[in-house]
């Protein structure tokens, strides 16, 4: 698989949202998004995921981070997508259990082309810093709805906000690495017994 790089922009009256990442990376990770605890996050998906990504994001800050967020997830998607090209070869499947003190999430992603979430957490806290908890759904619904994936997210406990979240966005990292990752077995061959994806 050669090549997995992809870089999107995407302008709207809203936002200005660049993102370059490389799928076979080592997880560096670069940004400049105005959402200090959302680039916390994002970082675990690099890290974790051994993904690099670059993201750089200007948006309407004075309303709140809802346009910024969002449209970050949905670049971020548009991103993947790309860079995944046919899909040809990949294990298509990831799944992650991760632990952080007292907090516990599953992350399972399926490379389908066909987008859903279903995300269940009840967070303990309505913000994280400035950043409103409701907005990781409109993230992961953007990111869902762009790359054309499947993702099931479930918090199983916790009790720290903080700890909720960084488990989920881990865990993500962690499934995504699994369902990307090129199976020598599966080489040149599509994931699906219907010949596309």
């Amino acid at each position: 698989m050669a090549n997995r790089q992809a870089s999107v922009t995407r302008n709207t009256l809203e936002t200005q949202i660049t993102v370059s990442i490389d799928l076979d990376g080592n997880g560096t990770a670069k940004f400049d998004t105005g959402v200090p605890f959302l680039e916390h996050m994002m970082d675990q998906i690099a890290r974790h995921g051994m993904i690099d990504l670059d993201i750089h994001a200007v948006g309407d800050h004075h309303i709140d981070d809802h346009h910024t967020v969002e449209d970050i997830g949905i670049t971020l998607g548009q991103a993947f997508a790309k860079a995944v090209g046919d899909k040809k070869g990949i294990n298509r499947y990831g799944h992650a259990y991760v632990p952080l003190d007292e907090a516990l999430s599953r992350v399972v992603i399926d490379f389908s082309g066909r987008p859903g979430l279903i995300h269940k957490c009840d967070y303990t806290r309505g913000s994280i810093g400035k950043l409103d908890t409701q907005l990781f759904d409109e993230f992961f619904h953007g990111f869902v709805n762009h790359a054309g994936v499947t993702l099931h997210i479930d918090n199983i406990r916790g009790k720290n906000a903080h700890h909720q979240a960084e488990t989920i966005f881990k865990a993500f990292g962690r499934a995504l690495r699994m369902a990307l990752t090129a199976d020598p077995r599966m080489a040149g061959i599509m994931p699906s017994t219907k010949g596309s994806l």
